[in-house]
């Protein structure tokens, strides 16, 4: 009887121990890039197809457009994508862009 209850404690601290590692790793903080791209947008409707289409990519954290500065900020996971594939995402749209200094 107490090798059993030594046994079922064992197994109950194993079962604490994963759960709880698994929720430090989901915890932990990913590190966050951001980078702002000037781009040659003109209307409401360019700023909404970049929104539209870039905050889907992968990677992609937050996602600002500024129409009058011609501006979009992006806050991305660079584990996860570069400041060259989200250049090659809005080039994609038909539209030209550099990465602002």
């Amino acid at each position: 009887m107490k090798t059993r209850k030594l046994f079922l404690f064992a197994i109950s601290l194993l079962l604490f121990g994963l759960t709880a590692n698994a929720q430090e790793k989901k915890n932990g903080k990913q590190k966050k890039d951001v980078v702002t791209f000037t781009v040659n947008m003109t209307c409401d409707n360019c700023k909404k197809r970049i929104e539209k289409n870039v905050s889907w990519e992968k990677g992609v954290k937050d996602l600002r457009v500024d129409l009058e500065k011609k501006a979009v900020t992006i806050t991305y996971n660079p584990q996860k994508t570069t400041k060259e594939k989200l250049k090659t995402t809005i080039e994609k749209l038909e539209y030209t862009c550099e990465i602002a200094e």
